[in-house]
């Protein structure tokens, strides 16, 4: 199947029972079984559910993966990831991380002896250079969070060839519909299925997609025993999200461009972050690695200060001052102050995430009203 088709049929049956072209909302904890130990196949929901199983059959499809699995967030789903590992392990992490991840990584699994470096990723051979023999885990965001940079999945496979460590990929900005990491070798895909799967901005929820079905068994494992598993009612809703993924998509990646473009060419803002401008110092890998270059924009203000980021972000009115991204809607958000909040205020200098940016999740609404928001809120 093509990608439009299987958003809609990949890995997708009719329910035997009655031939429901929906996949039914499963509201059940446990399941009948006809003799001790012999069932349909579902014992417990926390270990299988009906709806859940019809999402990760759908992760799975559309991701080119052997097994997906669906997470009650995408912390939920890093979380799992992360027990892969052992005390002492290594894991190396792309610099520009979205700052729950972060606070993950550094607050939480570094007390339990996993050490984690980050790094700039725009050249392989950083990577390289901090590879140890217990490095057993590369932590891919592209494009990152939210300063839009690129990674080459190609070139971070590479390095980690033959060496034991496993890739990993958070593709929750580009979205499989616009990049699909296993394809270029990547080991797992990682979702905050809140975002664009899910599209509506209505349900929380994370997904993993395991590229063999060894690996897949490990994490479900992981999955059962630790029990951030996503409720039927919520995997329901991400698989009717994933129905209109291609469409909604295509739209956020046309707003997108349109609003990149404004944007460069406003008197007030300095720099536009936005992997489809050819002023991007990664514009030749987007089109190389990416269909088309997504719903998510940054940009600076010429005069650097925060007060005009903050008086912006209160003149908006189609856009919403709001956290989260990927939804039908249009967001406007400050990173230093929201999402990015829990990475030390040196660590967001050195990054890049200044005072003065905002962070656009454009939506699928028109163009023209868009723009026309954003002049608004210039003035």
């Amino acid at each position: 199947m093509n990608f439009n088709t299987k958003v809609i049929h990949g890995g997708q049956h009719h329910e035997s029972a009655t031939g429901s072209v929906n996949v039914p909302v499963f509201l059940t904890s446990t399941f009948a079984q006809k003799s001790p130990g012999v069932h349909s196949g579902y014992e417990y929901s926390r270990a299988a559910n009906p709806t859940r199983q019809a999402l990760e059959d759908s992760l799975a499809s559309i991701e080119n993966g052997a097994r997906g699995l669906a997470f009650g967030s995408g912390l939920a789903a890093i979380d799992c990831v992360l027990k892969l590992l052992n005390p002492g392990d290594e894991v190396i992490a792309v610099d520009d991380l979205y700052g729950g991840t972060y606070r993950m990584f550094t607050r939480l699994f570094e007390k339990y002896q996993l050490k984690f470096t980050f790094v700039n990723f725009d050249d392989a051979s950083k990577i390289a250079d901090v590879i140890t023999d217990k490095t057993k885990l590369i932590w891919v965001e592209t494009p990152t969070n939210p300063l839009m940079k690129l990674v080459d999945i190609k070139a971070v496979v590479e390095v980690a060839k033959g060496k034991d460590i496993l890739v990993a990929v958070d593709n929750t900005f580009a979205t499989p519909y616009l990049q699909r990491p296993i394809d270029l070798g990547a080991d797992i895909v990682m979702h905050s299925a809140t975002k664009y799967l899910g599209g509506h901005s209505d349900v929380i929820a994370g997904a993993l997609i395991a590229k063999d079905a060894e690996l897949g068994d490990k994490l479900h494992f992981i999955q059962f025993a630790s029990g951030g598993i996503l409720g039927p009612h919520d995997s329901y809703l991400v698989l009717r999200g994933i129905k209109t993924l291609a469409l909604r998509v295509q739209r956020h990646s046309e707003n997108g461009m349109a609003v990149a473009k404004y944007l460069e060419s406003h008197p007030a803002v300095d720099k536009v972050i936005y992997p489809g401008l050819e002023s991007h110092p990664q514009y030749e890998l987007a089109k190389s690695q990416m269909k088309d270059f997504g719903g998510m924009v940054s940009f600076t203000f010429k005069s650097g200060k925060k007060e005009d980021a903050i008086s912006f972000l209160e003149k908006v009115r189609v856009f919403t001052l709001a956290e989260s991204l990927g939804g039908v809607e249009s967001l406007a958000n400050h990173p230093a102050l929201m999402t990015h909040a829990s990475i030390p205020a040196e660590k967001r200098a050195e990054l890049g995430i200044t005072d003065d940016l905002v962070r656009l999740s454009v939506g699928i609404e028109d163009a023209e009203d868009l723009i026309a928001d954003l002049e608004k809120a210039f003035s």
